[in-house]
């Protein structure tokens, strides 16, 4: 879901610079989120197996989704991917499906698969985010847009939903609230749960804030787990609300304290000042153009990827040890961006690696 709105920007271009109607083909976690994006028009669901999914695939799948992908005659395929991914299977289908054009980065020469090729520097000679990788893309097929923010349009006729929702959990929403997100898609990625319930109490205690404990249907064991743990001015949220109610939440919050998930490319998305606690996974995907202020921390190293590409940023640029953030550090990261309101300058910076 995150990878999708980072690259709303880019989709933006291609829409306005070709008076394009824009399909996007894109699995099932992400696929929620794409009504909210008005760049895009229409939908294809195909859980890859080549991304992180839990189904099984048959072989057939493939042959059915290259026909419907042929069946929409499309004029031209762009593959958005992070420099750790390889664009290929994703061009054998557009190829297979006979369309006329298909744009990605490769870092191979891929010969027939690709018509207009655009060889990857990344992260050998430097790291962009990713915004800013995939408007750099389809800038080499002359697609541009004034507007390379993130986007998503929010439902303001649902507020009275939430609030219900909100009342129903506990939370007086005549006082002061803000979100906690502490769920994950990957185990490494994970804040500590310990220091969440330390967190969450001093949140309480000396900010005065009521805690709004979110996450998906699947994450409402730790959302209750934290509820019990921190007490009195917590509430779980745990899979109560859909996803335009969830952007809505988000972005009628002050403030979010999130991992560096989907949530916060949402908040960036609505304009809600972040801190992001940042695991040091990808530094390519810190909040774009936001009021935020990003807290990293190293990975445990039995947890790190075994993509020899990500091993090399790892080498390069993630080589000494970087503590969790102290209970002190986010309060000090929240106060400063309640208090300032702006652009805080992040800790992990893409660039030159040398």
């Amino acid at each position: 879901m995150g990878d999708l709105i980072m690259s709303g920007p880019a989709i933006r271009a291609l829409k306005e610079s070709f008076d394009a109607r824009i399909t996007v083909l894109t699995s099932s976690m992400a696929v929620g989120i794409a009504k909210n994006m008005p760049e895009i028009d229409d939908v294809i669901i195909f859980d890859v197996p080549w991304i992180k999914t839990k189904l099984v695939h048959k072989t057939y799948v493939f042959n059915e989704i290259i026909e419907e992908v042929k069946g929409r005659k499309f004029d031209a395929a762009v593959i958005f991917t992070v420099y750790s991914q390889n664009p290929l299977p994703s061009a054998m289908i557009a190829y297979m499906a006979g369309i006329p054009k298909r744009l990605a980065y490769c870092r191979e020469n891929p010969y027939q698969l690709l018509t207009e090729w655009v060889p990857d520097k990344e992260p050998y000679s430097i790291i962009k985010h990713q915004v800013w990788r995939d408007l750099s893309l389809v800038a080499t097929v002359g697609a541009f847009t004034k507007n390379e923010s993130l986007f998503l349009q929010q439902n303001y006729e649902l507020w009275a939903v939430v609030e219900q929702k909100l009342g129903r959990i506990g939370v007086d929403i005549g006082k002061k609230w803000m979100i906690l997100h502490a769920g994950v898609s990957e185990e490494k990625r994970q804040f500590a749960l310990e220091k969440w319930v330390s967190t969450g109490k001093k949140i309480i205690d000396e900010l005065g804030y009521q805690l709004i404990l979110t996450g998906s249907v699947t994450e409402k064991a730790l959302t209750d787990q934290l509820e019990n743990a921190i007490g009195t001015g917590s509430f779980s949220a745990g899979g109560l609300f859909n996803i335009d109610e969830f952007v809505l939440l988000i972005g009628k919050a002050p403030i979010v304290l999130s991992v560096n998930t989907a949530t916060a490319h949402i908040a960036a998305a609505v304009g809600t000042a972040v801190v992001v606690l940042y695991a040091l996974t990808n530094p390519q995907h810190t909040p774009w153009r936001s009021v935020c202020k990003v807290l990293p921390f190293d990975v445990p190293e039995a947890a790190q990827s075994k993509n020899e590409v990500i091993r090399f940023v790892n080498d390069k640029l993630f080589n000494k040890p970087v503590e969790m953030p102290t209970e002190d550090n986010i309060i000090d990261a929240m106060k400063e961006l309640i208090t300032f309101g702006t652009h805080v300058s992040t800790s992990v910076k893409p660039g030159v690696i040398s």
